[in-house]
Order: structure tokens, then C-alpha cells, then sequence
């Protein structure tokens, strides 16, 4: 049951039927928050993996570690969705979760052997992975009736994520790799300061409906969108896991693989600003599909052509697809497909099957691909899988005309 207190994730549709607005949004505070969140995460997803090899860890090793930290997205943020809504404090979890954050990585400055990084990366990722969606009900309870500036704020997200990707290039080009821990755990301190100044937005009663999701979920076309974003994610295993080791073998420097990190963070800037004009243009089907298709390509380029610095260019760019443009029609058949009083739960299931256990498995995958054929197996198997994800979505998937609850058809 959901804690009569809790700004539940139901809030914007609450929001929407005629709460007040708050008088001031701290729009520093929570820009400080998504900047100091997506820097921890720009100094981790791409170099990560080359302190991990630094360490003379296996690929398979790598791979498994890399698993451990999406794994934890899996039911880390249910657990502490269910803690906030039973305390009625979910500004206080969110300290505790970076607090906790900061303790565990803190780890891997004692022992550096496998078992010692595979239990702080669980314990480290399991407090950072699920702060983030509560920060986001928080953000929107604080913007009320002006939602529209969300992306004002999300935007230091990037920025932080991009600054973090250049600067670290550099400093790992000029220096050591060595460095990176401590560099993450500066930028970990951050992340928990910034949580200190937070304030409890206003409170807002919500209701949990009443039985039924679980028949909602086992409903054809809602499985087939589950299994489809389950395939997508699983194919970015061996983007997210060995992108940076493979340019890095090809012999491009760290300045220039945090580059090709950060272009692909333009190309999803991008597109979320105009995403509201794709779907006024376009369906959310073909949205979907066509990013499949894009995402087929890219695969290909990267274990293919990776050599070709403008097809590497092309391919990256190709990250409006592979995860802006994709994420967002998903986010929209959320929306649509689960009534109101289950559309927090619908959101949480879709990051859990997704990006918990489609990104986990696809990092484990990929580094046995990797292992018994290189990046062309790699990458060539990630195309594959978005090429049955499209399969799939093109002879199944259809999209609700109508909000659940509101109407019965589907187009």
C-alpha cells in the first residue's frame, strides 16, 4: 500500500488534475543532483571497464562485473521504491542511498581482487542504480504545474555525463587509468552533497489500485513490448561492456573514445529535444521500429567498420535511435498501456526487465561472444538480437490508440 505521504509515481498525472504549484521549484539543487549523478556515471560506463583490464581481469571476468552493476537495476528500485513509500521520506533514502553509495566504492581502495570488486560493485550499484527514480518523482512533485521545465533540468544531466567523459580522457591519457577510482569517489561525494540539499517536496495523496496488474502484464501485446525493450537492452552488452577496450585496441587514444562517448550523447540530446515534433509527425510504432532498424545498422558499423573513423562517426550518431528515440516511444506505451493507478509500477518494471535484466544478461553475452570470436561476434550477435527485436515488434507489437481505462483499442 501505498504511504499516504509519498508523492507516488502517479504524480504527474496527479499534478495534472489541479494541484497547486509550488511557490519556488530549487531548480539549483536539483540540477546539482542530475549533474553530479550522470558525471559518476559518464567516469564509470566508459572507462570503467579499461581500469578493470588494467587489472589484468579476463574478458569473461570484465563482462561479469559489468553484469553485477546493471543486475542490481533489476530489483534495486523496487526495494527502495517500497522503503520510501513506507517511511513516507523519500528524500532521506535518497541520502542514505548516496551516503551508501560513497561507503561501498570506497571498497575498492582495500582489495582489488575479483571477488572484493564483485561484492563492492553489487553493494556500491545496488544504492546508486535506485536513487534515480525516486529523484525523478521528487523532481516532478517540486514542478508541479510546470513540467515543461523538466528538461532544464535534466539537461545538467548530460552536461555533467560529457564533462566527465572529456575531462577523463584526458587526465587517463596524460596520466593513469590508476586514477579513476578516486575520481569516481570525488564525484560520488558530490552526488551525496548535492542530495543534502534536497528539500521534502510537498505531499500528495495517492491511492494503489486494486488487483488486476498482474493480468494486465501477462496480456499478449504488453509481453511482446516487454520482450522487445528486453532484446534491445540486451544487445547494448557488448556496447556498454567493451566499446572503450575495443577502440582502445584499434588505437584510438582516450581523448578520442570519450569523444565518440560524448557524440553519442549530443546525437540523444537531440533528440529528445524534438521528440515532440517526431511524434506529432510520426507514429510511435514506426518510431520504434525504424530505431530497430537504425540500431541494426550501428551494431554492424561498430564490429564491422569500426576501423573508419567517419563510418565509427555514423554509427554513434546512431545513438538518437538505439536509446533516445526508442526510450521515449517506450516510455509513451507506458503511458498508454497500464491505467493510471499502475503507471508507476508499469515504469519500474520497464527498467527492471530492460535495462536490469536485458542489460545484465547482454554484458555476460557479450563477453563470451567476445571471447570465442572477437568484436565481430560480439556486435554481429547484438545485430542479430535487434534484428529479431524488430521482427517481433513488426508482426505483434501494437500501440494503444487510448490511454488504459480510457478506451479499448489498439493501433
Amino acid at each position: 500500500m501505498q504511504h499516504p505521504n509519498y508523492p507516488c509515481q502517479t504524480l504527474v498525472a496527479a499534478t495534472l488534475e489541479g494541484e497547486a504549484p509550488n511557490k519556488k521549484t530549487p531548480y539549483l539543487s536539483l540540477s546539482n543532483f542530475y549533474f553530479f549523478y550522470y558525471a559518476s556515471l559518464g567516469a564509470l560506463l566508459p572507462y570503467w571497464t579499461l581500469y578493470l583490464e588494467s587489472l589484468e581481469f579476463t574478458v569473461l571476468q570484465i563482462s561479469q562485473l559489468m553484469a553485477v552493476f546493471l543486475a542490481t537495476k533489476i530489483i534495486a528500485p523496487s526495494i527502495w521504491g517500497w522503503l520510501a513509500d513506507f517511511t513516507g521520506q523519500p528524500v532521506r533514502v535518497i541520502r542514505w542511498g548516496g551516503a551508501l553509495s560513497v561507503l561501498f566504492f570506497g571498497l575498492v581502495f582495500i582489495d582489488r581482487g575479483f571477488v572484493s570488486l564483485f561484492v563492492m560493485m553489487a553493494s556500491f550499484s545496488f544504492f546508486r542504480n535506485a536513487i534515480l527514480p525516486q529523484m525523478e518523482v521528487i523532481t516532478l512533485s517540486h514542478l508541479r504545474h510546470q513540467l515543461t521545465r523538466y528538461s532544464q533540468i535534466r539537461l545538467w544531466g548530460s552536461v555533467g555525463f560529457m564533462l566527465a567523459v572529456m575531462a577523463l580522457g584526458l587526465v587517463i591519457d596524460l596520466f593513469s587509468v590508476t586514477l579513476l577510482p578516486a575520481i569516481i569517489l570525488f564525484l560520488l561525494v558530490g552526488l551525496w552533497l548535492s542530495t543534502l540539499l534536497i528539500s521534502e517536496p510537498a505531499s500528495l495523496n495517492c491511492r494503489e489500485g486494486q488487483g488486476g496488474l498482474l493480468k494486465l502484464i501477462m496480456t499478449p501485446n504488453i509481453l511482446v513490448f516487454f520482450i522487445v525493450g528486453f532484446l534491445m537492452q540486451l544487445s547494448h552488452g557488448p556496447y556498454y561492456t567493451f566499446f572503450s577496450i575495443y577502440m582502445d585496441e584499434l588505437g584510438y587514444n582516450k581523448s578520442l573514445i570519450g569523444m565518440l562517448w560524448n557524440l553519442g550523447v549530443l546525437a540523444e540530446i537531440g533528440v529528445f529535444w524534438v521528440m515532440h515534433r517526431l511524434m506529432s509527425a510520426f507514429s510511435a510504432r514506426s518510431i520504434l521500429l525504424v530505431s530497430l532498424l537504425l540500431s541494426v545498422i550501428r551494431w554492424g558499423l561498430i564490429g564491422f567498420h569500426a576501423e573508419s573513423l567517419v563510418l565509427l562517426l555514423l554509427a554513434q550518431v546512431f545513438h538518437a535511435a538505439s536509446f533516445a528515440s526508442f526510450h521515449a516511444v517506450c516510455i509513451h506505451f507506458v503511458y498508454l498501456a497500464f491505467p493510471r493507478q499502475y503507471e508507476g509500477q508499469g515504469q519500474a518494471l520497464y527498467v527492471s526487465v530492460s535495462f536490469g535484466g536485458g542489460g545484465a544478461l547482454g554484458a555476460i553475452l557479450a563477453g563470451v561472444a567476445w571471447r570465442d570470436g572477437g568484436a565481430q561476434a560480439s556486435f554481429g550477435s547484438a545485430a542479430v538480437v535487434c534484428a529479431l527485436a524488430f521482427l517481433i515488434a513488426f508482426i505483434w507489437l501494437r500501440f494503444p490508440a487510448h490511454r488504459a481505462g480510457e478506451a479499448n483499442d489498439v493501433g
